[in-house]
């Protein structure tokens, strides 16, 4: 029992001590209490390159816009943050409010059937100044008055709601608020190419501030390289731009005596097509492919015009029968190349593939890539023999190495 007691008072004075002292804490009290909030911002920001411009089929720039979307941040996600961009030079640089972008491009989703004809109209009417073969110039002609009364038609289809959504989506545009140097994401228009240092400070209702910055290169618009055309790629009949051709008719020598294989007689391509391409398709492109008899008298010729300082990559199919050895050589030439001897010297060899049945399966189609660099040529030749073996060729591609 004295025991029990002992214990007894011994508790309640641990109590009585424990609630002295915390009656000591007080947030009146100058340096007890609450730790001050010692952590200030930290600035950063991210940028991304918005900039559209237009060339004419000369390159020469029509307009551009240099436009870089920022957008700011900070390691605080709370106490009030405030920021002020700067950017030096300031001549000339105009703020865009972020939301047009986004809005303009919901107007166009709204459009989507006329801004599309309206692009494919645009593309073709780019072509005419430049084309100097009036029969693709009546060609393009043709396809753009066919395209203004699909347009027509299209504009007059256009229901009540999506006129008033776009009429409301123009509405938001005419109320955005200016951008300024005080928003977290704004659009930056630069006058033009040249380095400019973008500045951001961030500010939180404590009162404390940092600031970053970095040194942003504007580079001069530069003109999309053109995708060159290579005419009856797959050499189907009719593919011609004029809805001509027999599949052949662009990949013939300028002279069979000069670019014969066996010095003389005809050089043109002869034309396989799948026997059954609906149950069985054998082609990777179609219903006809390009036939190259054993003999390895017949070449593949065709002249395409690519952009100087470009490179490209060229795709293609390749079959062979199996009874004996057999190749397949494609290079693309350099443009002065005038017959087959030229086209076996190195100097006249831009790049070239050759390709051999050995472990091949007989007429199954095999699909190949040459690359190559246009250098100071304004347009390459694309040439083609075999030799051994029946051997077939299909489905031409090119495209602009990025």
């Amino acid at each position: 029992m004295i025991m029990n007691k002992y214990l007894y008072n011994f508790k309640y004075m641990v109590l009585g001590i424990f609630v002295s002292l915390t009656s000591c804490v007080s947030d009146n009290l100058a340096d007890i209490g609450d730790l001050e909030d010692i952590t200030g911002p930290t600035p950063f920001y991210n940028y991304t390159n918005i900039t559209s411009s237009e060339f004419d089929c000369n390159d020469v720039e029509l307009w551009a816009n240099y436009e870089y979307n920022f957008q700011a941040g900070s390691n605080l996600a709370v106490n009030g943050i405030y920021y002020e961009w700067t950017v030096v030079p300031s001549e000339g640089v105009t703020l865009i409010n972020k939301d047009l972008p986004v809005l303009k491009q919901s107007i166009e989703a709204e459009l989507a059937t006329v801004v599309a004809l309206e692009d494919e109209i645009a593309k073709l009417e780019f072509k005419i100044p430049c084309e100097t073969n009036q029969d693709k110039i009546d060609v393009l002609e043709a396809d753009i008055d066919a395209l203004q009364v699909e347009l027509a038609a299209a504009e007059a289809a256009l229901s009540e709601e999506t006129l008033q959504n776009v009429a409301d989506l123009e509405s938001q545009i005419a109320a955005l608020e200016p951008a300024t140097l005080q928003d977290r994401e704004l659009i930056f228009s630069f006058p033009g190419p040249g380095e400019y240092t973008v500045g951001l400070t961030v500010k939180d209702n404590l009162g404390k501030s940092d600031y970053t910055e970095k040194l942003i290169t504007v580079n001069q618009a530069v003109p999309t390289i053109p995708l060159p055309e290579i005419a009856e790629p797959s050499f189907e009949v009719n593919s011609l731009f004029d809805g001509t051709g027999d599949g052949r008719d662009s990949w013939r020598v300028p002279s069979n005596d000069a670019w014969s294989p066996l010095g003389g007689g005809t050089t043109v391509i002869q034309i396989n097509t799948d026997s059954d391409p609906v149950n069985t398709p054998n082609l990777p492109d179609g219903v006809k492919a390009a036939k190259f008899p054993a003999g390895g008298d017949r070449v593949a010729y065709q002249e395409i015009e690519v952009t100087p300082g470009a490179t490209y990559v060229i795709t293609y199919f390749s079959a062979f029968e199996e009874d004996n050895y057999g190749e397949m050589k494609v290079s693309i030439l350099a443009p002065n190349t005038s017959s087959y001897a030229e086209a076996q010297l190195e100097a006249n060899i831009i790049a070239t593939r050759t390709d051999n049945n050995v472990g091949r399966v007989d007429n199954v189609f095999k699909k190949h890539a040459i690359t190559f660099e246009a250098g100071e040529y304004e347009s390459v030749i694309i040439f083609a023999t075999n030799s051994g073996v029946e051997s077939r060729l299909d489905a031409f591609e090119i495209s602009v190495k990025q």
